[in-house]
């Protein structure tokens, strides 16, 4: 069984936030880690929450940088929107960053997260 590529496409913000890192070796190691999200992305990362909710989050470069992105499905469409340094409590911060971007405009919010209809009992058309 072969599983379906998605292509990846990185945002913008996301190419300008990864221009920004200095290191030629850590930019290379943060792209080379996005060409995984390739096959299954929904099965890499995880989900993020509150604010950030619909993007997922991938480790990069010995888990200190995070990749942050968005699948489509539909499209078989990965999303790379944001990257950069998990620094907890910082306002460097990754995840502060992306809020930011998402508060001010640079990143678009992720679409409502796919719901299932409840039936409910009794009622038919």
């Amino acid at each position: 069984m072969t599983v379906a590529r998605h292509t990846v496409v990185w945002t913008a913000t996301a190419a300008n936030l990864l221009g920004e890192i200095t290191d030629r070796r850590v930019r290379q190691l943060i792209f080379d880690t996005s060409k995984r999200l390739e096959l299954e992305p929904a099965k890499q990362g995880a989900p993020l929450t509150r604010e950030l909710a619909g993007f997922r989050d991938l480790r990069a470069v010995g888990q200190r940088y995070r990749v942050l992105y968005r699948v489509d499905e539909g499209q078989r469409l990965v999303q790379v929107v944001a990257v950069g340094l998990r620094r907890e409590g910082s306002r460097d911060d990754i995840y502060e960053l992306a809020k930011r971007l998402l508060r001010i405009g640079l990143i678009e919010p992720a679409g409502p997260a796919p719901r299932t209809r409840k039936k409910t009992p009794g009622r038919r058309k």
